[in-house]
């Protein structure tokens, strides 16, 4: 295990932890700067087709300009944690600020598609030096019992943050241009950098041990090849060579990062026998389950209001907020609820809410009814979504010592990003196949060329549809059942899924938890503290 010496938080003025006062401003500081990140993610889905027209690129670029932020982001998670603990958090946070804005000031005013790629690749770096760090200051800064309602907030701003994110792109998109998009994260920057200036503390990591730089890089082709996988298989084909290649890379990294991080044992990156403790897995196991089918989910509810209700994408995004909202509400709820009826329960609460979430979805969606037929199972699953994600991240950040605590944000991040591009690669394939067996028998007496088009998605089938005269009609009811047989295939393999993880979690229940690994190991000195 790490001989590290465990952090300890900078005195602030006037005591050895901040009082309250600064403690609701570093809250905000870490939370804007954690919105800016999450925005980001998911804001230029809004504006897929003004850029492809604007720079004349084809789907496949324009779908790397949004993708390559996340998988520069996902890839260098681990490794630029473990660095902010060592180089201090504060630093480590106004840096990842300044790469990030100047990031988006030149995507916001990119000319061509390399620009913007390179822009987007660069904005990756700085969210992943940001990402971890701002969970790493909650949990090296706040008392502990103010610790678990500081994580609640985290928690739903990580949640529902990217559908606000994308609200607020959708309507920059619609009253401006596109290109306005990045204007949002440049003023969450700088309100962080702001904040962070003025009130977040440094803390560090003290270690005599030299930094893993064999572990960081392996870890990164890991990531990388796996989340490749995910993101491109889907478009070409899981059985395609690049898909394939990418597979077995990632996979082949992935086993050599665990064989090198046991061999390194107490200098390692990430001490992979702490997996063994039942709150870092199930932690983990958790949040890439939750946060796989709430990414899922938000695939299948877009199609849904803008081919089958006709909605706009800025309607459409309004209508995705009363989820976001039930669950940023239930994130800060979470701590409460977890210290009358403990952690395990509510993250089996949680999960098993969003269960009924979304087979209520499933029971009672219907393309006559509309949005009220699934708005129950919406509010259902983002009270689920909160409860489970809070605790969830509270296992895995107390898996770790103090002075791992970036490794332990980072961690969790991952796991977040993991789980997104598998939910959203895993339930989009299931809504697709079910959409494509269930339209091929309604296509009778539909001319062929249009059938052919209204097989490859019921956005393809509603376009075509105005071309085929007094079929029209019939050609869109039936993409519109078929679209909703798929739904309800995708829904249900929600509900298997978080049915399975809620016997996992309840099953596995201690009657006697052991506290951390970390913790049974020989005391510390502590480190004195490194206050700015």
């Amino acid at each position: 295990m790490s001989t590290n010496q465990p952090v300890q938080a900078a005195k602030a003025s006037g005591g050895d932890v901040p009082d309250a006062r600064r403690l609701r401003t570093i809250l905000i500081a870490v939370s804007v700067a954690l919105m800016a990140v999450i925005a980001s993610v998911s804001g230029l889905n809004v504006a897929q087709t003004r850029m492809a027209v604007e720079f004349g690129a084809s789907q496949n670029t324009v779908l790397w300009i949004i993708n390559i932020y996340t998988l520069a982001l996902a890839a260098l998670l681990l490794p630029l944690g473990a660095v902010g603990d060592r180089l201090g958090r504060k630093p480590t946070l106004v840096t990842g600020l300044g790469v990030f804005g100047a990031a988006s000031v030149v995507a916001g005013l990119a000319p061509s598609a390399e620009v913007m790629l390179a822009a987007r690749v660069a904005s990756g770096i700085g969210a992943a030096i940001i990402m971890p760090v701002t969970l790493a200051v909650i949990t090296s800064t706040f008392p502990e019992e103010q610790r678990g309602k500081a994580i609640g907030v985290w928690t739903g701003v990580a949640g529902g943050g990217g559908i606000l994110g994308m609200f607020l792109s959708a309507l920059l998109v619609d009253i401006a241009n596109w290109r306005w998009l990045f204007l949002l994260p440049v003023v969450l920057v700088l309100v962080a950098l702001t904040t962070t200036l003025k009130s977040v503390p440094n803390s560090r990591e003290t270690s005599t041990h030299p930094f893993d730089t064999a572990g960081a890089l392996v870890s990164t082709i890991a990531v990388i090849g796996v989340i490749f996988v995910l993101q491109e298989g889907p478009e070409r084909g899981w059985t395609a060579p690049a898909t394939l290649i990418s597979l077995a890379i990632g996979l082949a990294a992935s086993a050599g990062f665990v064989a090198w991080e046991l061999h390194r044992r107490d200098a390692s990156l990430l001490d992979v026998r702490l997996f063994r403790e039942r709150g870092l897995a199930d932690g983990s196991i958790t949040l890439l389950v939750v946060f796989g089918v709430q990414a899922g989910i938000a695939v299948v509810l877009f199609p849904f209001f803008q081919a089958v209700l006709g909605w706009s994408g800025l309607l459409s995004t309004v209508a995705l907020m009363p989820m976001a909202v039930m669950m940023m509400a239930a994130s800060g709820l979470a701590p409460k609820l977890a210290a009358h009826i403990g952690s395990r329960p509510t993250m089996a609460v949680g999960i098993a809410l969003a269960a009924i979430g979304l087979a209520a979805m499933a029971l009672f969606v219907s393309a006559d009814g509309g949005y009220l037929t699934i708005l129950s199972g919406m509010l259902a699953m983002g009270i689920g979504m909160g409860l489970s994600m809070t605790p969830s991240t509270e296992a895995i950040t107390g898996s770790l010592p103090r002075e791992k605590q970036g490794v332990a944000s980072a961690l969790n991040d991952v796991t977040r990003e993991f789980g997104t591009a598998l939910g959203v690669a895993l339930l989009g394939a299931l809504l697709s196949a079910g959409y494509r067996n269930a339209i091929d028998n309604r296509l009778h007496g539909i001319p062929q060329g249009a059938a052919d088009t209204a097989r490859e998605g019921i956005a393809n089938a509603v376009e075509a549809a105005g071309n085929t005269g007094p079929h029209a009609q019939d050609l869109v009811h039936a993409a519109q059942q078929s679209f909703i047989d798929g739904w309800q295939q995708a829904m249900w393999a929600g509900v298997a899924v978080m049915g399975a993880l809620f016997l996992y979690i309840a099953l596995r229940s201690p009657k006697c938890p052991a506290p951390p690994l970390w913790t049974r190991q020989k005391p510390l000195r502590p480190s004195p503290p490194d206050a700015t």
